[in-house]
C-alpha cells in the first residue's frame, strides 16, 4: 500500500472504521461487508486479507473475554454458573470445518488473484440478494447444517467471508445471549488457523499498517458496542435490506470492472 495516495489510504481508514463498526455490532460481517470495498480501492485480496485476519484475532479474544467478564460481575465476582460461549455446539461444529477450511486455505494460495476475486464479489452478491428480499438463510435439517458450516468452512479459509453461511446454522443451534461471543470464539480459531497458514507462505502480514488501521477499527468496535446493544430489541430488516443494495451495487461495479 505503500504506493496508493492520500484519498485511497483515507477511503482504506474509513472502510476499516465501518469494519470494526459492523463486527462488532453484529457479531459477524467484519470480512464480508468490508472487503468488497477494500477491492474497488487496492485490488490485492493478500494485501487486506492479513490485516482483517489480525483485527479479528484481536477483537474477538476481547469481546469474548469482556463477556465473561461481565457474568463473572453479574454473579457477584464468583464463576458463573453458564458460559457465554456454547462450546459443546462450537466443539460439534468444528469437527464439520476444519477439512473444508483447510482445503479453502490452498485454494486461497493457489487461486489466481482476479479469480479469487470474482468468487468473492459473486458470494456477496448472493448473501446480499438474502438481504434485500429478508431471507436470509436459515438452516433446520442436520444435512443441510453440516453441508452450510462445510461451505462455510471453505469459504472462510479462501477468503474469511463464509461468516454469513456459519451464522445460519449457529443462529438456530446457539442461545441468543450467547450467540454473539461464541462465535467470537469460532473466528479466533478460524482465523489463527488462517495467520498460520500467511506465515507459512511467507505472505506479507502489512504490520507496518496496523499501526494506523488498528486504531480506525477500534474506532468502529466502540461505536460498534453501542449499537450492538441497541440493535438487540430493534427492527433491523430495512438496515439490512439497504446495506444488501449497497453490496449488489458494489459487487457488480467490482465484477466489471475486473473482467473490463
Amino acid at each position: 500500500m505503500a504506493d496508493l495516495e492520500i484519498h485511497q489510504l483515507v477511503l482504506i481508514g474509513l472502510i476499516f472504521v465501518w469494519s470494526g463498526f459492523v463486527r462488532t455490532s453484529l457479531g459477524f460481517g467484519g470480512a464480508v461487508l468490508s472487503l468488497p470495498f477494500l477491492l474497488l480501492v487496492l485490488d490485492e485480496p493478500l494485501v487486506f486479507l492479513p490485516i482483517i485476519a489480525i483485527q479479528l484475532l484481536i477483537f474477538s479474544s476481547w469481546i469474548a473475554w469482556r463477556g465473561h467478564r461481565q457474568l463473572v460481575a453479574i454473579n457477584g465476582g464468583q464463576a458463573p454458573t453458564e458460559s457465554n460461549i456454547d462450546w459443546g455446539y462450537l466443539l460439534k461444529s468444528m469437527k464439520v470445518m476444519i477439512i473444508p477450511k483447510l482445503i479453502g486455505v490452498v485454494g486461497l494460495l493457489t487461486l489466481p488473484g482476479n479469480v479469487l476475486t470474482n468468487i468473492i464479489f459473486v458470494i456477496v452478491m448472493v448473501y446480499a440478494i438474502g438481504y434485500v428480499l429478508d431471507k436470509p438463510f436459515r438452516s433446520r435439517n442436520r444435512w443441510v447444517d453440516a453441508l452450510l458450516l462445510a461451505l462455510g468452512g471453505y469459504v472462510s479459509g479462501t477468503s474469511l467471508i463464509g461468516a454469513p453461511l456459519i451464522v445460519a446454522v449457529f443462529a438456530t443451534h446457539v442461545a441468543v445471549h450467547q450467540l454473539r461471543d461464541t462465535l467470537f470464539v469460532l473466528w479466533f480459531i478460524l482465523v489463527l488457523i488462517k495467520m498460520v497458514s500467511f506465515v507459512i507462505a511467507g505472505v506479507d502480514l502489512q504490520l507496518i499498517h496496523q499501526l494506523w488501521l488498528l486504531p480506525c477499527a477500534l474506532i468502529g468496535h466502540l461505536l460498534g458496542e453501542r449499537a450492538h446493544q441497541h440493535m438487540l430489541a430493534s427492527q433491523t430488516n430495512l438496515y439490512f435490506r439497504v446495506l444488501g443494495g449497497v453490496l449488489i451495487l458494489v459487487s457488480v461495479v467490482g465484477l466489471f470492472s475486473s473482467t473490463g
